[in-house]
This record gives structure tokens, C-alpha cells and sequence, in this order.
């Protein structure tokens, strides 16, 4: 056998062994698509209740913890409640951003019930941002009720990379904030408070990798394994981290928990952030007048109504906060961009060329349900 004949056969051998190999491993991006769980149906939902409530859920949370559950009253009655199991300590030591999330649910169960023909009666039953009991509900059939596309709802998605830089058009701004300026506020990237967001949002992600507790709270929170992403069907999986290929199929099965608290993981994660604030069109802020419960909510309302708005427009926004989580970057937000209020979102955002399919997983209704 001659050495070119014998190299050829060598590389061959290499490659099915490669692939095989390969095949052999967690080889699939588990995605929303592919949730298929064996739950039995606990429920005995009336008609449509199980829609708004899975429809309800498709809201985003820090870490998509989804930390909410709901307490059957009696058909069209419901208490939505705060899952003290999910909530995210090392981040969010008061559950602000828990309220906020839950916030978001409330809006997208009322445009689900609208748009099945019902009314939403709510009433606030909670006063403090730890209360387990958040808001009553109560469906009543209409025939004089806005139908919502729900459509917008279910292509909602999060995406972090690929934006371009090209400022965002007037009108687009305009089309974005609405009628809610007081709010709502945007910063371009020609302004120096735009190259403050930058760097202060690079420091805080590095204070944060760097802070042992929020470092081990993502661990928990992240679902490398196609495996443990079927089993709890929440968390951060790698599609919807938006890493794929050959990258994602080594952290599928090679990377736990304790790989994340390595000094390169979070050296990684903080070169990420910086490529990710180098491409974008502005920040959105949103603030609220104080930090009540009420307030919260509407807050967590007003964040989703804004989600549900910018597919149409080809923009993607990326919720980065961690400038609010760590106090040595928190301090001198309002002092450094100009403005009032207590903001509660910095959202990166700025055009992409195409939406990408949402990715990130739910949790069955049955799931998230008490009695």
C-alpha cells in the first residue's frame, strides 16, 4: 500500500469514527418545536382556558425561570401567583424583576382572552414584591371585546446577535414609544449616553460573572443537555443562547454546572456582552414613578405590549439589566443619561435582517398549575 493510499484510508477511518461519535451525542438544539411531553392533562379546563393560560406563559422572564403560577378558583377565575421556586436571588434580591415578568404574563393573558371574546376583571392582591398571591382574575364572555392577533404572541422571541447598526428611523422611534414618552426613551448610538450604556454594561456583566452567587445561580439555570431541557422545559438552552452548530453540541455534552463557575466560561460570557453592545442601534429604557407593586405590573405590561410591537418593524430588542442588578454601576444611571424615574429595562435593540423562529421553552399549563 502506498503512503497517499494508506493517508486516504486514515482520514476516512478518522471521519466515520468522528461522526459517528458525533451521532452518538446530544447532536439536536432542543427547541419549543420540539416539545413533546407526556403530561397527563390534570385540568378540566372549559373551552379556551388552556389556550389563554399556554398563550399567557409565553412571556419572558430573567433566565426564562417563568415564575409564575396560577390557582383555580373555578372555570374563568384564576389567582396568578408568585413561584417563590422560581425566583433568581443572586440578581434579583427584592424580586423586582419577578413582578415585572409576571407583569408581562398578565399582558399577554388579557390579549389571549380578548381575542378569544373575553373581558379581563383584575384586581391586585398583592402589596409587596414577595406576597404569593399577585393577581386576582376573572374571564367574562363578551361580545363587545378588541380581537388581538395572537400570532404576535407566538412568534415573540429574544434575539441577541446579528443586529446592524444603522439608526433607528424616526418614525420607527415614534411608532416604538407611542403615546407613552413619558416612559419610553430612547438613545441612539451617536450619543455619548449610548457609549456609557456600553461600557457600564460591559462592567456590570463583568462584576456579575465575577460574583460567585449570580454565577452559580445561572448555572442552575442552564440547560446544556437536550435531556434536562425536555425535563424542566425552562431555562437557558443552547438555541436559545443562540449557539449553534459544532459549539452547541460540545456544550451539550461535554459542559455541567461547574464548568460555568470556570474562569473561562465567564471570561467568555463577558466577550460575548462586549461584541453584543458594539452592534446595536440604540438602548430603549423604560421607567415607572415608583417601585410598587401596581406600578411593577404595569411596568412588566408595558415591556410586553413593546415586544409584541417591533416583529412588524424588523427590530429585535435585547434585554440587558445588568447594569440595574449590581449597585456599583446602578448608582449613577439616572445621574449619567439624563433621566428620571426608576428604570426598570435597558434594552438593546436595532434592526436585523431576518426574524429568527422563537426557540426558548414553556412549561406545559398543567405544570404551573394549583389548586
Amino acid at each position: 500500500m502506498n503512503r497517499r493510499k494508506f493517508i486516504g484510508i486514515t482520514g476516512a477511518t478518522v471521519l466515520v469514527a468522528a461522526g459517528g461519535y458525533y451521532l452518538s451525542g446530544d447532536t439536536s438544539n432542543f427547541t419549543r418545536d420540539d416539545m413533546k411531553t407526556d403530561t397527563v392533562e390534570k385540568f378540566p379546563f372549559k373551552p379556551d382556558e388552556r389556550e389563554i393560560l399556554f398563550l399567557a406563559s409565553l412571556a419572558p422572564s430573567g433566565h426564562n425561570t417563568q415564575p409564575w403560577f396560577v390557582k383555580y378558583n373555578e372555570p374563568y377565575h384564576w389567582i396568578i401567583g408568585n413561584d417563590k421556586s422560581k425566583w433568581l436571588p443572586g440578581v434579583d434580591p427584592t424580586q423586582r424583576e419577578t413582578i415585572l415578568s409576571i407583569g408581562a404574563f398578565l399582558q399577554n393573558l388579557e390579549y389571549a382572552a380578548n381575542d378569544l371574546g373575553y373581558n379581563c376583571q383584575f384586581n391586585v392582591l398583592a402589596t409587596t414584591n414577595q406576597d404569593e398571591n399577585v393577581m386576582d382574575v376573572k374571564l367574562i364572555k363578551s361580545t363587545h371585546v378588541a380581537r388581538y392577533d395572537i400570532q404576535q404572541i407566538k412568534q415573540r422571541r429574544t434575539v441577541r446577535s446579528n443586529y446592524l447598526k444603522e439608526g433607528l428611523k424616526k418614525e420607527d422611534v415614534d411608532y416604538l414609544i407611542n403615546e407613552e414618552p413619558d416612559f419610553l426613551h430612547f438613545i441612539p448610538n451617536i450619543t455619548k449616553e449610548f457609549q456609557w450604556l456600553n461600557e457600564q454594561t460591559i462592567e456590570a456583566n463583568r462584576v456579575q460573572a465575577y460574583r460567585d452567587a449570580a454565577q452559580k445561580e445561572l448555572a442552575e439555570w442552564i440547560r446544556f443537555s437536550g435531556k434536562d431541557a425536555k425535563k424542566y422545559c425552562d431555562g437557558l438552552t443552547t438555541a436559545s443562547m443562540e449557539i449553534e452548530g459544532i459549539s452547541a453540541w460540545f456544550l451539550r455534552n461535554f459542559y455541567g454546572k461547574a464548568d460555568v463557575m470556570k474562569k473561562r466560561f465567564r471570561e467568555q460570557g463577558v466577550d460575548r456582552v462586549r461584541e453584543q453592545v458594539s452592534q446595536s442601534a440604540g438602548w430603549l429604557l423604560i421607567a415607572s414613578k415608583d417601585n410598587s407593586v401596581t406600578t411593577l405590573l404595569e411596568t412588566g405590561k408595558r415591556l410586553q405590549r413593546l415586544l409584541l410591537k417591533i416583529r412588524k418593524k424588523n427590530i429585535a430588542v435585547h434585554p440587558m439589566t445588568q447594569i440595574l442588578e449590581e449597585s456599583s454601576t446602578n448608582q449613577g444611571l439616572n445621574s449619567s443619561i439624563g433621566i428620571g424615574g426608576n428604570v426598570q429595562f435597558i434594552l438593546r435593540t436595532g434592526y436585523i435582517k431576518n426574524y429568527p423562529d422563537p426557540v426558548s421553552l414553556r412549561r406545559p399549563v398543567d405544570w404551573f398549575m394549583r389548586t
